[in-house]
């Protein structure tokens, strides 16, 4: 099946290997139209800045490993549509950067653009930096902003989870075709979104998840958003590539602070040190972007009492008291520490800490340990 028109034409560019968007405007700059780049020969493609004889002989090949009437049919079975730079409802961020993708995959109706927040930390994130992430992308979408990131395990599934807790809206960028749902444990995930809010990716159906696509895809994160949130990330973290292309962008970056004795902190504190603005509350962030006259729907006072839970001292008994001060400062404790801190007996602990579990103020950690939600 030959490309029927413009739309069919990029998609079969978007499909060639070596064909980005910098490429793509050069071709255009010189062919006019992608049908006509399909139709040019070998020698005019070589006069093109960029195409090499293996290029050029991919282009003029790619029937070869390109089905287009296949890709059709899989975009209308999952209810995908190929986005280009064009449309009106591509993101108006994205749409800035001097290597904006000519043409996304899209599921979802929602609405792409600004208010919108990229929020991204790592998979091993811990109690604390996922409940932080689920809480910042409630407040922040029930503002009105668009909630970006990976679709990746701990940071990414707690901000998509959070704003769709409130239904709010939130897009998911993959690093593969939207078939393919990686990680596998998101299988859930990757469905609600599809349905409720948005997948996105610049790859072909079919297109696994690798080394060279997650970057490809963290530029996409950054560049649709008006500011980007590290929650939790370690020095060599993913997270960082995004924050340095947010940076790059000339977009905000914001970061949490987390204990310094912690590996999952460091790159956030790293941020910080190089000039990332440090952020403890969601509040913190909406008061800037309102003072950017992005429209948000958003009361300070409201948001504030709506979202901070106050878990006072005074509703607990004297145990449970004396079990949660121990964990002031984000202490992350073994039974056998608090029955050393409040001198209580650990057959007493064991049951106090069930109750404190019961009433959402601690959490038990994989490795037998506590830590305050």
């Amino acid at each position: 099946m030959e490309p029927r028109d413009f739309r069919e034409a990029c998609l079969v560019l978007n499909s060639v290997s070596g064909v980005g968007p910098v490429l793509m405007r050069r071709l255009m700059d010189i062919f006019g139209d992608p049908q006509s780049i399909l139709q040019a020969d070998r020698e005019a493609l070589l006069q093109v800045s960029g195409v090499g004889e293996e290029l050029a002989a991919a282009i003029l090949r790619w029937r070869e490993k390109f089905n287009l009437e296949r890709e059709l049919l899989l975009m209308q079975k999952h209810h995908v549509r190929f986005m280009l730079k064009a449309d009106s409802e591509y993101p108006a961020n994205l749409k800035e950067l001097y290597d904006a993708p000519f043409g996304l995959y899209v599921r979802g109706t929602i609405a792409l653009q600004s208010p919108s927040i990229a929020i991204v930390g790592t998979r091993r994130a811990t109690i604390y930096g996922q409940s932080t992430a689920r809480r910042f992308a409630q407040v922040l979408a029930r503002a009105g902003c668009l909630i970006v990131s990976g679709m990746a395990l701990g940071i990414d599934t707690e901000a998509h989870q959070g704003a769709l807790e409130v239904q709010g809206r939130t897009a998911a960028v993959l690093g593969c075709g939207l078939d393919v749902v990686f990680p596998p444990a998101n299988v859930a995930l990757h469905r609600s979104l599809g349905q409720e809010g948005a997948l996105l990716s610049e790859f072909s159906f079919g297109r696994p998840a690798d080394r060279q696509t997650f970057p490809q895809r963290n530029r996409i994160v950054s560049g649709m958003a008006d500011a980007t949130l590290v929650v939790e990330t370690d020095i060599k973290g993913g997270s960082l590539i995004t924050a340095r292309f947010a940076a790059d962008q000339g977009r905000s970056v914001y970061a949490v602070p987390g204990r310094i004795d912690q590996e999952t902190s460091r790159g956030c504190h790293r941020l910080i040190r190089e000039g990332a603005t440090l952020v403890t509350a969601p509040e913190e962030i909406l008061e800037e972007l309102r003072y950017r006259q992005l429209d948000l729907n958003f009361s300070l006072k409201a948001q504030q009492s709506e979202t901070v839970a106050v878990k006072s001292l005074a509703e607990l008994d004297p145990d449970e008291r004396r079990i949660v001060q121990c964990f002031q400062g984000g202490a992350i404790l073994h039974a056998d520490s608090i029955a050393e801190q409040t001198a209580l007996p650990q057959t007493s602990i064991f049951s106090v800490l069930m109750m404190l579990e019961l009433k959402q103020i601690l959490a038990k950690r994989a490795d037998g340990s506590y830590e305050l939600l």
